[in-house]
């Protein structure tokens, strides 16, 4: 049985992934994969996801420059989540500019955002 096939798809034929930096341990940002994507990330070694949003193929830092290397992948207990142990090349994984997409902390009943911007979006991306 292929590696694929023990993975419990949803209906739309997607998996969570949570992608982690390997070095800290920090968890950088959640996506979905569906089955072209995860064997896209095997064979590159360079996370590739699927765009809910664009419904298509997203190679993680196909604009921004800011690929992420995958150092190891593991799939969970029950075999519906994956987990992606990797190198975030420049350091940003938000598309805010951010290290992580978990940026902002529950404080006093309000979202505020606790990380740095380190790098202006607009420079990433273009105005």
């Amino acid at each position: 049985m292929s590696y694929l096939d023990q993975i419990k798809w949803t209906q739309e034929g997607l998996v969570p992934v949570i992608a982690q930096d390997a070095a800290s341990g920090r968890i950088l940002m959640f996506a979905w994969m569906n089955r072209e994507a995860l064997e896209k990330t095997v064979a590159l070694g360079e996370a590739v996801y699927w765009s809910r949003s664009r419904n298509k193929l997203w190679h993680k830092g196909e604009s921004s420059g800011h690929v992420q290397k995958v150092r190891e992948i593991r799939l969970d207990c029950d075999g519906d989540v994956l987990l992606l142990e990797i190198e975030q090349v420049g350091g940003i994984a938000c598309h805010t500019g951010r290290e992580s997409c978990f940026y902002s902390r529950l404080e006093g009943g309000e979202w505020v955002p606790v990380d740095p911007v380190l790098k202006n979006p607009e420079e990433i991306y273009g105005a």
